[in-house]
């Protein structure tokens, strides 16, 4: 029997019984599909049983996967509106069950966890609990038959159609559709959900993008720009601007769990249930494909570099992440590889300082970015629990590393405007050595604020909004604009 826990509502209790779905409804994304992303990233080899699985049904299936992973429901994204009702619900003595096609063990820890329930259905193994299936088991376990219910998707609509009182939570389109056809007006709404649109601009991650301009630094470094060039790096822009998006997104999903623990990133798109988890796919596979087509079309090979950026990114998100200084070097390496792509796509040769220089300084800006973060858990009294490979104890090394990392940028960068090249290059070389302090200054800044805890744990979305760093930035151009 697909149920557990079926007390008696409490004396007195005059209101029918209300039963309420979980995927979609009390908890804003789909449980099933969080728990395949967690056994992707946790258990992969998994991955290759799941069809054999399928074989036996879905509720087998959904019993295979829940056994598989212990799914962290304390920090699903929950609908916090239905929620409160919920638990205002249960201060009166309403008898409120929680009836979903999720796997049982699973509803039972959602249940234990947010104490409001009298009951618990679901998926047993052999019985996929939804539609008319739940319709029927509700009915054989209340004495009355009568019920209020809250639903949210299209297999909802059997019960919404015999509820006395029928509710939505975050409906979709079709739901919305069907029970306008059946002149069917929900009760009450509960809407908890950002704008669509917001929500993909913020997965996509636009301010990522300005990683991308390093795919123009090659041909602007030449100083032989025309008009052809910059429209193949342009090109090479967006190419390369869709499939980071779409290895971002991966990154989310595949962090999904452990996004939903830290106090930032759980309020992004996919760890709060604003997208779903296929939206972020038909995303990733739109992206991707507009990506690799347009970079085929391109020259120098620049369809290969980016193809090994999307492997390196992949490998990044599904392993390299988790070994320590490997992270780093793994981050460091993407830098580069813009770099190459961009010197590849205008046919511009990469001289050995740029690439020297490029090298110290961006493992300097991904050192900076796990040192926040260690910061950041120091100054909240956590540990870090997200699998990078570091410790707290670890900060006062890899501040170490960081800055002197930064400082050979700079040396680099000096020995570079010291040398014969530059004179061909610059009518004024002597100029260039005012943008040495500036890079000390902007430098020594960002470590300073990231051991002080007040650095975004990603430099390059610090260094957009910062005021600070606009100006540096503004300083450096203007200087290296009157030496040419």
């Amino acid at each position: 029997m697909p149920q557990t826990n079926f007390n008696r509502p409490l004396p007195g209790a005059a209101q029918l019984p209300l039963c309420v779905d979980l995927d979609g409804t009390l908890v804003k994304s789909d449980t099933l599909v969080d728990s395949l992303l967690v056994l992707l990233r946790t258990h992969p080899a998994l991955v290759f049983k799941l069809p054999g699985r399928l074989i036996y049904g879905k509720a087998a299936f959904k019993a295979f996967v829940s056994e598989s992973i212990t799914l962290d429901v304390v920090h699903l994204p929950y609908n916090r509106q239905l929620l409160l009702f919920l638990q205002r619900e249960h201060g009166r003595g309403r008898a409120i069950y929680l009836a979903t096609g999720a796997d049982l063990s699973l509803a039972r820890r959602v249940a234990a966890h947010l104490g409001v329930f009298t009951g618990v259905l679901g998926s047993d193994g052999a019985t996929n609990l939804t539609g008319s299936k739940k319709l029927d088991s509700l009915r054989r376990h209340l004495d009355s038959g009568a019920f209020d219910y809250i639903g949210n998707d299209t297999p909802d609509l059997p019960l919404l159609a015999q509820a006395n009182e029928p509710m939505v939570a975050n409906p979709t389109v079709g739901l919305r559709m069907r029970l306008r056809a059946r002149g069917i007006k929900p009760a009450q709404r509960f809407i908890e959900r950002r704008p669509p649109l917001p929500s993909l601009l913020k997965a996509v991650r636009l301010h990522q993008w300005a990683k991308n301009l390093l795919i123009f630094v090659p041909l602007l470094l030449s100083h032989a720009l025309s008009a052809g060039k910059l429209l193949t790096a342009l090109a090479a822009f967006c190419c390369f601007s869709l499939t980071a998006s779409a290895a971002y997104i991966v990154n989310d999903l595949l962090d999904i769990e452990a996004d939903r623990r830290h106090p930032r990133k759980r309020l992004r798109p996919f760890a709060s249930g604003d997208l779903s988890a296929f939206a972020g796919l038909c995303i990733v596979a739109i992206f991707l494909l507009l990506g690799l087509l347009g970079g085929r079309l391109l020259p120098g090979g620049f369809h290969g570099w980016l193809l090994l950026y999307l492997a390196i990114t992949l490998a990044y998100s599904l392993y390299l992440k988790r070994i320590a200084l490997v992270d780093v070097l793994a981050l460091t390496g993407l830098y580069i590889l813009r770099l190459l792509a961009g010197g590849a796509v205008t046919l511009t040769p990469i001289s050995h300082w740029l690439a020297g220089f490029s090298m110290f300084l961006f493992l300097s800006l991904a050192i900076v970015k796990r040192f926040a973060e260690l910061e950041n858990l120091r100054a909240s009294n956590s540990t870090p629990r997200n699998g990078r490979g570091y410790l707290l104890a670890d900060m006062e090394q890899m501040r170490s590393f960081g800055t002197a990392s930064a400082y050979a940028a700079v040396v680099v960068f000096a020995i570079y405007i010291s040398g014969a090249d530059v004179v061909k290059l610059y009518r004024q070389p002597r100029l260039l050595w005012l943008i040495v302090p500036f890079m000390i200054l902007w430098l020594n800044r960002v470590w300073l604020l990231a051991s002080r805890g007040e650095l975004d744990e990603d430099p390059v979305a610090f260094a957009l909004t910062d005021r600070m760093s606009q100006l540096i930035g503004v300083a450096v151009v203007a200087i290296a604009w009157f030496a040419l």
